[in-house]
């Protein structure tokens, strides 16, 4: 017997707050890259003035090709940032590397959502796919237990996001105010790097969606030839 269809009751919803956060934050992202910094300055010369301003030392700032995520690394005390942001002149740029390097401070300051965070992270990402592979997996074989596996994991995985988020939003509220002091960007400025730091806090929410296109190339694609080989 398959699966009772009002799953989708529950799973319409989660997916259209992913998919709504994940739009907005590649909006403003977008919006923000082409605003060169009157400044002059480029993402690592923001991280590292929020860095001085802060009285936080032995944080490095590097840039890492290939990276696909910029993020801040509690274990190897560094801001590990993707070129374009690392060396980005533009308002985009500057909000990232400044929202990475907030949680340098709340790390110096011994935050204590921050070792929850780097926990929740780790365990969002490997469950959201994992979500994902339960919810398709549950379709191809046609196992409704595999299907609302999925879900709850996936619902589960998106809570402990949301969870999460006032830990970001905090760390985006400690850049901005050094960002401001130290001058590296003017007031005229400021409201649309603080839309760049909120939307880098969704981040990892909007992160989520990405593991639908993830989960169907692993399994409907691989799976597909022979269930039509099959059928013929």
């Amino acid at each position: 017997m398959f699966f009772d269809p009002d799953v989708f009751l529950f799973l319409i919803p989660i997916l259209l707050i992913v998919g709504l956060a994940h739009w907005w934050v590649r909006a403003v992202f977008r919006e923000a890259s082409v605003i060169p910094s009157q400044t002059g300055a480029c993402g690592s010369d923001a991280a590292a003035a929020v860095l001085n301003s802060s009285g936080v030392g032995a944080v490095f700032v590097e840039d890492v090709p290939g990276q696909h995520m910029d993020h801040y690394s509690p274990a190897e005390q560094g801001i590990l940032l993707r070129p374009e942001v690392h060396d980005g002149r533009n308002l985009m740029a500057i909000g990232i590397a400044a929202h990475e390097t907030g949680h340098a401070i709340q790390d110096a300051d011994k935050h204590p959502m921050l070792a929850a965070r780097t926990t929740i992270v780790l365990l969002a990402t490997f469950g959201s796919l994992l979500g994902m592979i339960l919810f398709i997996g549950g379709f191809l074989v046609v196992e409704s237990i595999l299907v609302y596996a999925g879900v709850v994991v996936f619902t589960a995985t998106l809570i402990a996001q949301l969870v999460n988020l006032p830990c970001e939003l905090d760390a985006s509220r400690l850049a901005r105010h050094h960002l401001l002091q130290t001058g590296v960007i003017t007031p005229e400025e400021e409201p649309a790097v603080r839309r760049v730091m909120q939307a880098a806090a969704c981040t990892y929410v909007a992160g989520m969606l990405t593991c639908i296109p993830t989960a169907y190339r692993c399994l409907v694609k691989p799976k597909r030839p022979a269930r039509d080989k099959k059928l013929v």
